[in-house]
């Protein structure tokens, strides 16, 4: 790595934590910023109740297992690969590895991030049908690895879910 890109780092990394703390620079930075857009989001209609749906649960907060390959976090842009997280897992098996934002909430309940715990419950309840594989992204995604995501690694996460009987998505952001 660079000394410029070590800097890039050490610069993306803090202006996230700064943005985390500081809500009203958050939401003028978030006013200009350009973000992907696609006329061509999916919306689908469920076709049974819920309480029939098998629901996966994926967020970008950068949570995985302590045995999975942490997210890399020397790559100034980002990490486009997905952890996936079987949904019995319990929440001493997790982690986020994710530096661009704060965590110190998510690390005392995770919950807030990433629901499993309330979705086995609403699963127990007999509200869902049953919880799937679920899955842990880095949210931080620049280009190049942005087209990576786009065209392989999401594709590669659906094609799991379809196999697997997924008829819902719950996506929370990191």
């Amino acid at each position: 790595m660079s000394d410029f890109d070590g800097l890039r780092q050490n610069l993306s990394r803090m202006f996230g934590q700064v943005l985390s703390h500081v809500p009203a620079l958050a939401q003028t930075w978030g006013r200009t910023f350009e973000s992907v857009i696609s006329e061509e989001v999916p919306f689908a209609r469920l076709q049974k109740p819920l309480r029939e749906v098998r629901l996966a649960l994926a967020t970008t907060g950068g949570v995985h297992l302590y045995n999975q390959e942490p997210f890399n976090m020397t790559d100034s842009r980002g990490d486009a690969t997905f952890r996936p997280i079987p949904a019995a897992t319990p929440r001493e098996d997790l982690m986020i590895t994710h530096d661009y934002y704060d965590h110190t909430n998510a690390i005392r309940d995770l919950n807030i991030l990433f629901p499993m715990e309330h979705l086995r419950d609403l699963v127990a309840a007999g509200h869902i049908g049953s919880l799937g594989t679920c899955y842990g992204f880095m949210g931080h995604i620049e280009p190049p690895h942005l087209e990576s995501l786009i065209n392989a690694t999401a594709p590669e996460a659906a094609r799991l879910m379809r196999e697997e009987g997924v008829d819902a998505l719950l996506l929370t952001p990191g």
